[in-house]
């Protein structure tokens, strides 16, 4: 919210009149229209004849639905329908109708499908009332009889089920075999580390909440407003859970208040309003409650095992790491945990290890920076845990067993200025002033102390496409069926293609969420500049040929003998790069032209054969000091510096913004979240903004953010990488490392709540 308050505040300029370049601060073209309030969300969408439907979640988590009451219900006054598995219209039955774009291996959830309880909070039924205070008190009154079974949630209670998925996943990275022999290694090593690792559940809790505005035409075309990190996804799931022909379905989302990775799928409240919707022939809307936010997806409970050797001199001998996390009882849901620990330091034994357990709870699924959010955490305070056995600097460690190549596949890195990150990190915290000793620094009642740790995610492209509309009256119109989940995608892409066609920023329009337009990928992973901006860069080349083409066939045109790499786009001008002053407008160009509207497209791929000869990263280095009152236990963050090597920045503003966003998780995910479970019920307990703790301001101290010059052209065309994880790995377990310079505590777990503070662990 920060940015888009600062939308309006900024100076005009800012805001992109005249001419803009990548790489700079440009405050968000959508701000004014978000703090506005005229950006219209899933929920905010207005349809005559629009009815309402809430959703009645099941009290059980496991069993058989032995019969469903809903005549108190109906009775309600503006009640239209109670769908339940008895009465919805038909779905299909095979799972592969199911699959979403991201969907794990195994049989998808099916809502509403049969009598089949499988987890606490699961829709069992859907009110559908002309008004939603109807529906709402109505769904109350829906009881059903279930005949319940024995459940299992725990984790640590069920380990030794724990099996090895199958790596079916789309884009599931099973561990490498083990390199060396790290058994060997570790038990010859001199300096040891052995450590337990445990993460709890977190949920994704964006501020909007789950819907999905459903609008019937009335030849039966769907226009469906939904909560989601691609419309072409949810368009895809709709299309084939029903049987309807895409050209039935459009799904728009326009504007997304935040996902954090819960849009990746389409979410059940999506299937339910377009089942009422069919069923009914009319408009539905279906909201979750913040309660119901928490009955679907969320980052997986993990237990992990790190093992480190190295010589007296610091030099790692052996890694050895393993993780367990949960998964459903019908799907194998993956993640990138382990593997992080082969890319990034030196050592000739490496041995990693990942397995699931299947537990009576709903499909977990990616939550920013999957995977890398607990293994990172593991690895780094395993290696501040060694540093302070080897007594030596936790930095000098990392320095040390710095990797020039991948130690995991010897592969040579497409770009890594991580060396940067620790250098300017360092001197900007000052952290050469850090004793080495633990509990040598107190102000008052608090222990100060200072830790750091190393961050890494992978730098990402898929394919996508994009069109491109120039108008007479030099109005630029590019679009793509991308996402902006807040992050700066709006912006982004109109910065790269003002900055292609010398265009002011005003003058430039970028289209996105709505699925009939050209395809892109679902916003995830920190790959849509990679991704989707190459393919607006790669449209805007075209539109220049074009135009350079144009040109050059007008009479007596001083272009005609010219190459296209003489000319540039500038000033809404084409013109000669030597002589600024042979140049035409672009408004001219296409007038003499007898030109309306010019148009191109273009299919962005990726160059896989000179990818795949690199390991694409991105990297950190993260620097924390954190102050613990010994009496009361609490924590406080209060500086943080964060040094980010990602490529080419597209928008140093919204870049800035969103590692900042970044760490203001990380020490949430220290800290204070947490989903607590009443195993004996199955059911997570603190689904409110009450009880599960995120950090408010006071929380949140200085932080400082560095970005260091790298250009990446393998990963992209542009030279870029992505920014939208890398914020958050990492820091967690730098405020860790801190805690215990600070106290002499070593705290394995998260969050570290003032409890465990105090007890010294674990």
């Amino acid at each position: 919210m920060t940015d888009l308050i600062e939308a309006l505040q900024a100076p005009v300029a800012d805001r992109g009149t005249g001419p803009v370049r990548t790489g700079t601060p440009v405050s968000r073209v959508d701000g004014r229209a978000k703090v506005t309030g005229q950006a219209k969300y899933a929920a905010e969408h207005a349809a005559p004849d629009l009815a309402y439907g809430v959703v009645v979640s099941s009290p059980a988590a496991k069993g058989t639905i032995v019969s469903i009451d809903t005549r108190a219900a109906l009775a309600v006054e503006g009640v239209v329908e109670v769908l339940t598995h008895l009465n919805r219209p038909k779905i299909r039955s095979f799972d592969i109708a199911y699959k979403d774009m991201t969907a794990p291996a195994g049989s998808p959830f099916r809502p509403l499908y049969d009598n089949h309880v499988m987890y606490s909070g699961q829709p069992l039924a859907l009110v559908v009332a002309e008004t939603f205070e109807a529906a709402r008190y109505a769904a109350s009154l829906v009881t059903f009889e279930i005949d319940e079974e024995p459940h299992g949630t725990k984790l640590s209670a069920n380990l030794d089920r724990a099996y090895k998925p199958k790596p079916l996943k789309a884009g599931y990275e099973p561990p490498p075999d083990e390199k060396g022999d790290t058994d060997a290694a570790f038990d010859a090593a001199p300096v040891k580390i052995d450590a337990e690792f445990y993460s709890g559940v977190e949920h994704h809790n964006p501020m909007e909440l789950f819907a999905s505005t459903v609008i019937r035409g009335d030849d039966g075309h769907l226009i469906i407003h939904d909560k989601t990190q691609s419309s072409q996804n949810s368009r895809w799931y709709v299309s084939h859970v029903f049987g309807l022909p895409k050209n039935k379905v459009t799904v728009r989302n326009t504007y997304v208040g935040g996902a954090f990775g819960s849009g990746l799928r389409p979410q059940y409240q999506l299937t339910l309003a377009v089942m009422a919707a069919l069923h009914l022939k009319r408009s539905v809307r279906v909201v979750l409650t913040r309660q119901q936010m928490f009955t679907f997806g969320h980052r997986p409970e993990t237990v992990q095992r790190v093992k480190l050797a190295a010589e007296r001199d610091g030099t790692l001998r052996a890694i050895w790491h393993q993780a367990i996390a949960e998964t459903s009882p019908i799907e194998d849901y993956v993640e990138v945990v382990v593997n992080w620990s082969g890319l990034l330091y030196a050592c000739d034994n490496i041995k990693l290890d990942y397995k699931l357990v299947k537990l009576d709870q709903y499909t977990p699924i990616d939550m920013r920076a999957p995977g890398a959010a607990h293994g990172v955490h593991a690895l780094e305070v395993a290696m501040d845990e060694l540093a302070y056995a080897l007594k030596m600097d936790p930095l000098a460690l990392r320095l040390k067993n710095y990797a020039d190549r991948v130690p995991i596949e010897d592969k040579p890195y497409s770009s890594k200025e991580l060396r940067a990150c620790y250098e300017l990190g360092a001197r900007r915290f000052g952290w050469d002033r850090r004793p080495l000793e633990p509990r040598s620094r107190k102000e008052g009642t608090e222990w100060v102390g200072w830790g750091m740790a190393t961050g890494v995610w992978d730098a990402m492209q898929m394919f996508a496409r994009a069109s491109a509309v120039l108008h007479a009256d030099g109005k630029l119109v590019v679009s793509s069926a991308a996402t902006d989940i807040g992050t700066g995608t709006y912006t982004v892409m109109a910065m790269i293609a003002a900055e292609a066609m010398g265009l002011p920023l005003e003058d430039v329009t970028f289209q996105l969420g709505d699925s009939t337009l050209p395809v892109a990928p679902i916003e995830g992973g920190s790959s849509h500049v990679t991704t989707v901006g190459s393919a607006v860069a790669g449209v805007c080349e075209k539109l220049q040929k074009t135009l350079f083409k144009h040109a050059q066939k007008q009479r007596g045109s001083p272009f005609a003998d010219v190459k296209f790499k003489a000319v540039e786009f500038a000033g809404g001008m084409l013109r000669l790069k030597e002589r600024h002053e042979t140049a035409v407008p672009l408004t001219a160009l296409m007038n003499d032209s007898g030109l309306v509207r010019l148009e191109e497209k273009y299919l962005m791929l990726p160059n896989m054969l000179k990818q795949r000869k690199f390991r694409r990263l991105v990297h950190s280095a993260v620097f924390v000091e954190v102050r613990v009152d010994e009496q009361t236990g609490m924590v406080r963050v209060t500086r943080v510096t964060s040094a980010i090597a990602a490529g080419r920045i597209m928008n140093t503003k919204t870049a800035t913004s969103q590692i900042t966003g970044g760490i203001v998780w990380g020490i949430s995910q220290a800290l204070h979240e947490e989903s607590y479970a009443d195993h004996r019920l199955g059911r997570f307990m603190n689904h409110n903004y009450a009880e599960y703790h995120v950090p408010v301001n006071a929380d949140i101290h200085a932080m400082d953010v560095i970005f260091v010059e790298e250009d990446d052209r393998i990963v992209s065309r542009l030279g870029a990488k992505g920014v939208g994880e890398i914020g958050l790995v990492g820091v967690a377990a730098a405020v860790s490392n801190a805690i215990w310079h600070a106290t002499g505590k070593r705290l394995r777990s998260t969050p570290m709540t003032p409890d465990k503070v105090l007890g010294g662990g674990p």
